[in-house]
């Protein structure tokens, strides 16, 4: 499947989420709360719902609910999951603090193809539900993350004897 952000703007693509996620929560979505969720002013909140209302992505009537479209619907979650893989890979396996792994994520989203994120899913499932508990490797990072070194206990066990 192609990347959904060769055809639409990043920008776009943070509309659809945000309003993926305040539909989500259940209740009416309005350009207020859009606004609140992204930053951003009314004005703007109004200009891109008119962009995304031409390309048949949400229905909007001024004054009235945003409701996403199937496929904005569609893209709003694809944008919302490749979000929540790479926020989730940055904080899991990279140790970023959170809330930088937040802002990060935001940004890549929009740049990863399908097949990474597939990918990196299934990588973030097989290494964090390892039968037997952390995974070796693992904690190996970690001290290296944390120590700038690599733990020679667990270099030990990774060597091969001949």
């Amino acid at each position: 499947m192609e990347n959904i952000s060769t055809q639409q703007t990043a920008s776009m693509e943070d509309y659809l989420e945000a309003i993926a996620i305040l539909a989500e929560e259940g209740y009416p979505v309005k350009v207020t709360e859009i606004g609140k969720a992204l930053g951003v002013k009314k004005p703007s909140v109004t200009s891109a719902l008119a962009k995304l209302s031409e390309a048949g992505l949400v229905r909007h009537e001024k004054y009235g609910d945003v409701v996403l479209t199937a496929e904005g619907a569609r893209i709003g979650q694809d944008v919302y999951q490749r979000h929540r893989t790479l926020r989730h890979f940055l904080v899991e396996i990279l140790n970023v603090d959170p809330s930088v792994a937040e802002a990060d994520a935001c940004r890549m989203e929009h740049a990863v193809s399908q097949t990474t994120i597939e990918r990196l899913t299934k990588f973030l499932d097989f290494v964090l539900n390892c039968p037997r508990g952390e995974a070796e490797w693992l904690k190996g990072l970690n001290y290296y993350f944390e120590h700038g070194k690599r733990d020679e206990e667990l270099l030990a066990k990774c060597q091969r004897e001949e």
